[in-house]
């Protein structure tokens, strides 16, 4: 294996995306907690996720592609936060990165793209959930600025226990 770093680009997701978008979310439903969703999606279930995040706006997906292989790494999304009107100027951001793409700064270079967008809309706060233990997502998020918020104990269960959800914000 060659130890060349390999060129990345962070583009907005297009709907071509779909599949490898869904298949690196799915390892997450059954292999971590960090999604409280516990059933696989197909693509076409996935749709109107992907659908919701317009290449314009407060609500978008950023995804990570190695240029030489267009493998998909990862992806971050920002996205409504809560349904009430008076919500509209926060958003929720989440980030996933493929199983091996972790520690290559590839959530940095998503989060960076995401949050310069970000800055040339009418928004006010990003909120950020993050299931415990996950220091690499906590040092993530505080690297971009989100301080801790508080905890909700033991919110989720999945495979047969309890976890907790550390919330963080950010100043947009």
């Amino acid at each position: 294996m060659s130890s060349e770093r390999t060129e990345v680009l962070v583009r907005p997701g297009v709907e071509t995306d779909l599949k490898a978008l869904t298949d690196l979310y799915n390892h997450y439903v059954r292999a971590t907690p960090i999604t409280f969703d516990t059933a696989v999606f197909t693509p076409e279930e996935r749709r109107s996720w992907l659908l919701s995040h317009p290449e314009d706006g407060p609500h978008r997906l950023k995804v990570a592609v190695e240029v030489d292989s267009q493998l998909i790494l990862g992806y971050a999304t920002s996205s409504l936060y809560r349904v009430k009107p008076a919500y509209g100027t926060s958003v929720e951001v989440t980030i996933y990165l493929a199983p091996d793409a972790g520690g290559r700064g590839i959530g940095t270079l998503l989060y960076k793209s995401l949050f310069e967008d970000l800055a040339l809309e009418d928004l006010h706060r990003a909120y950020a959930g993050i299931t415990q233990p996950n220091e690499a997502s906590v040092r993530l998020h505080e690297r971009f600025g989100f301080r801790y918020v508080g905890t909700y104990r033991e919110v989720g269960r999945k495979f047969g226990r309890y976890w907790d959800v550390a919330w963080y914000e950010k100043e947009l």
